[in-house]
């Protein structure tokens, strides 16, 4: 317990999932929450959950396409707190029906994910750092993506907009280290999101299984304990950095997973 105890943080994209871990473990661990989200009654309820589990908690509305919004979550989590020591710039959009290869892609899409999933960093990064350097330092987090380290089908637009980020982290880390601000980010894999419950068949989720190192999908603490070590003193000398959460997926030869079935049917 206590882990970032007494400090303030924002959580942007907090209703649920990866942000609602992050804010969940950071309150247990001392931390006063903001929960910001576009769904400003789940930020709500974060809230409301928090405070009902003895940790401190608030909720703001936040449209991370709009800057001002993010100032303003920004100047609330001062307000209400007196200080942000932690910054968690983890709201990420994509959509699959329009996000498609080079050619085919809607070029209104790759600037709304630009916007929302790389600009939002800029900006919450932004407003918060003077505040930071102020106080004598603080932790900023960005949610990247394995989509920033690789290439795909479709999704060209999200994986370029993550890349961004994990580029942007290193700039944040390099131009603001002297004021004690470290910023770093979390990459994750396939994290069993309620929304990637919800939208990923069975079929889907057994392809990513197979080519998993571990026998297992991640869960958003997986990410949430990630953000609370980047958060807290314990990462006190790390910065700039990237941290894979991906469970071995992207580590070995792709075509390890089929090599093993050919030599199973081989010896059978």
């Amino acid at each position: 317990m206590g882990r970032v105890e007494g400090k303030a943080a924002l959580i942007t994209g907090g209703a649920s999932g990866i942000g609602l871990s992050a804010a969940t473990l950071l309150a247990q661990e001392g931390a006063k929450v903001v929960v910001a989200d576009f769904n400003v009654e789940g930020a709500k309820k974060a809230a409301e959950d928090i405070q009902a589990q003895g940790g401190e908690a608030s909720a703001i509305f936040l449209d991370a396409g709009d800057g001002k919004s993010i100032e303003e979550a920004v100047e609330f989590t001062v307000r209400t707190y007196g200080q942000i020591d932690i910054l968690f710039n983890n709201v990420g959009s994509t959509n699959l029906k329009k996000d498609l290869d080079v050619v085919h892609m809607d070029l209104e899409e790759w600037d709304r994910l630009m916007n929302v999933n790389l600009k939002s960093v800029l900006h919450g990064s932004r407003y918060a750092i003077p505040h930071m350097a102020k106080a004598g330092g603080g932790s900023i987090i960005n949610t990247a993506s394995m989509a920033g380290f690789t290439g795909d089908s479709i999704r060209a637009a999200y994986g370029a907009s993550k890349a961004g980020v994990v580029n942007l982290t290193k700039y944040i880390a390099t131009q603001y280290g002297k004021d004690n601000i470290r910023c770093n980010a979390v990459a994750p894999g396939l994290i069993l999101t309620p929304a990637a419950k919800n939208n990923m068949a069975p079929a889907v989720l057994d392809i990513f299984a197979k080519y998993n190192a571990l026998p297992y999908h991640g869960e958003p603490d997986d990410i949430g304990y990630t953000v609370l070590f980047l958060a807290s003193d314990e990462s006190k000398f790390i910065t700039g950095q990237t941290i894979q959460v991906e469970g071995g997926h992207y580590i070995a030869n792709p075509s390890i997973a089929d090599f093993k079935e050919f030599a199973k049917q081989a010896q059978g």
